[in-house]
Formats: structure tokens, C-alpha cells, sequence
């Protein structure tokens, strides 16, 4: 995949798909302020060149609260005891492959991983962290924050600004 330089058309229309993905071509056309041929070729060089991840939807968590429960969020910080680079990628790959984990981030300095974790309930907490952490021996520490409150939710990515064409 070569690499592309990107242009303040191709950041608007980035920008506006973070805002919403399932614009049509032609709303997101008139968005940007170009043509539907040439917002449909831009939008599929960016999706090739792997700009654009993938696509989700963004659930209402409130709105599902009475079906599936508010659930409990954690923000886990791990320490291992060995961190040797096969070690911390064993780490990596047990836990990206669990549902529960919604964000696995290495950093340093510190703890060795940080997990934005959510668990139906307690217990199935206590189950998330005897499968991920107490049966490994590699795991030296294990530090969790519950959420009581959730302020702020964006998975946006910052975008620079470049003046129009």
C-alpha cells in the first residue's frame, strides 16, 4: 500500500465521516464541497489506503440500559513480571481476543498495560480477572478503577486543519 499525502479535502471528508459514517455520497458531497464522482473516488482512495479503520455504530448505552444493563466499567492497570517483548506480546494477545476488553494500550512509563474493560456486574468482573490475571503467573499487578460516571465519550481523532484547495 503506498502511502498518500492528504489534502484539507481529504481531511474534511475524514472529519465528517468520524462525525457520521452513514452519510450518503451525495450529503457528504455537499459537506465538503465537491462533487458526488469526486467525493465516491476520494472516499474509496482513503478506504484503500486503510485511513479509515473500519466502520461501527456507536450504541446509545443509556437507551439499552433496561435490556442489557448499565454493566460496570473498569480501567485496569497491569503490571507483569517479566517484560521481555514475548512476554508482553503473550499479554496482548490473551487479552485483545476477550469481548470484555474494549481498549488494551502498552505504556510506560508505570504500569506495563492499561484495559478499558466493561463487565455485566461484579462477579463477572471477578470471572474477567481470574481468566485474564490470576491464572497467569506472569501477571504481577492488577489495579482497577470502577467508573461511578461516564462524562465524556469520543472516539474521534483529532484532525489538522489545512486551508481549502
Amino acid at each position: 500500500m503506498d502511502d498518500i499525502s492528504l489534502d484539507a479535502t481529504d481531511l474534511a471528508l475524514l472529519a465528517q465521516l468520524q462525525q457520521d459514517a452513514s452519510l450518503t455520497n451525495q450529503a457528504l458531497a455537499e459537506r465538503v464541497h465537491v462533487s458526488p464522482p469526486t467525493c465516491l473516488r476520494r472516499v474509496k482512495r482513503l478506504m484503500e489506503a486503510g485511513f479509515v479503520e473500519r466502520q461501527v455504530a456507536i450504541l446509545a448505552r443509556d437507551r439499552l440500559a433496561s435490556l442489557a444493563g448499565y454493566g460496570l466499567d473498569a480501567i485496569v492497570e497491569i503490571t507483569l513480571d517479566r517484560q521481555d517483548d514475548a512476554a508482553m506480546e503473550a499479554f496482548e494477545a490473551k487479552v485483545v481476543v476477550e469481548a470484555a476488553v474494549q481498549q488494551c494500550y502498552r505504556v510506560s512509563p508505570g504500569p506495563d498495560f492499561i484495559l478499558v474493560v466493561q463487565a455485566p456486574d461484579m462477579p463477572g468482573y471477578l470471572a474477567l480477572a481470574q481468566r485474564l490475571f490470576t491464572a497467569d503467573a506472569n501477571v504481577r499487578n492488577v489495579k482497577a478503577f470502577f467508573a461511578v460516571k461516564r462524562a465524556k465519550f469520543d472516539p474521534r481523532i483529532a484532525l489538522p486543519r489545512l486551508p481549502p484547495p
